[in-house]
């Protein structure tokens, strides 16, 4: 059973009424997107609220952050207003369909999306909506983004490594490219499990990275997975 909460360094993650945990592909999606510039940012589907104060954390930009969920709604709700940045982040509860922002645009869309569209379903409905695309599929994700993104602006997202590459060549039917990712792997010897892909409007070469988080013990981490994660992680 997961605990009530997780504190960071710098913010803590309230999570008993929420079905979205603190989980790992969150961390690193927090700690990977790429902030630079960015003014404006739409988290879809935020949860705790991790993703969003995380990025609060990392740069001064305006933050909207969408949850459908009404229960993790007020759970993130209360995480946001807890943080020094609390100003900044804007909770909306909200399905991404639904979800309208007038003219304006973001320069930055991140998710970690539900994933599993065949595979059994938890009984429980809330832990099911947390892990199956039924109530927001990938090609609802891409219309979205198609029309919230600003021309200059990306989509940065974690997925499976299949889901993600299916995901990519949907992508490309809505003239948005990926241009960035980054290759997760838990173990030295495993294959890769999760890709952190980033998308723009404009096509351009792709860059690969890799980052590998545990070095072959069970929670002993690399230097490259504590260095990424140093800012938010108290062990680090």
């Amino acid at each position: 059973m997961a605990n009530s909460f997780f504190t960071f360094k710098q913010f803590t993650i309230n999570q008993e009424r929420s079905n979205f945990k603190v989980g790992t592909d969150g961390v690193l999606l927090g700690a990977c997107a790429d902030v630079n510039g960015v003014k404006r940012i739409l988290d879809i589907g935020t949860g705790t609220g991790l993703v969003a104060v995380m990025l609060a954390q990392r740069c001064d930009a305006e933050i909207v952050a969408i949850e459908p969920d009404y229960e993790s709604y007020v759970q993130a709700v209360g995480n946001a207003k807890e943080t020094t940045w609390s100003n900044r982040i804007k909770v909306i509860n909200t399905d991404f369909q639904s979800y309208r922002a007038g003219n304006e645009k973001f320069d930055l869309i991140v998710t970690n999306p539900p994933y599993f569209s065949e595979s059994l379903k938890n009984p429980d409905p809330g832990k099911s909506t947390a892990r199956h695309n039924d109530k927001l599929s990938s090609l609802e994700i891409l219309e979205g983004v198609t029309r919230l993104l600003a021309d200059d602006g990306h989509l940065q997202m974690i997925l499976p490594y299949i889901e993600g590459n299916v995901f990519i060549a949907e992508a490309q039917q809505f003239e948005l490219f990926c241009n960035s990712i980054l290759k997760i792997r838990p173990l030295p010897k495993t294959g890769i499990r999760r890709l952190i892909m980033g998308f723009s409007k404009k096509r351009s070469r792709v860059t690969e990275k890799f980052l590998t988080i545990e070095s072959g013990k069970r929670y002993e981490f690399t230097e490259e997975y504590k260095n990424l994660t140093r800012d938010f992680y108290l062990k680090f």
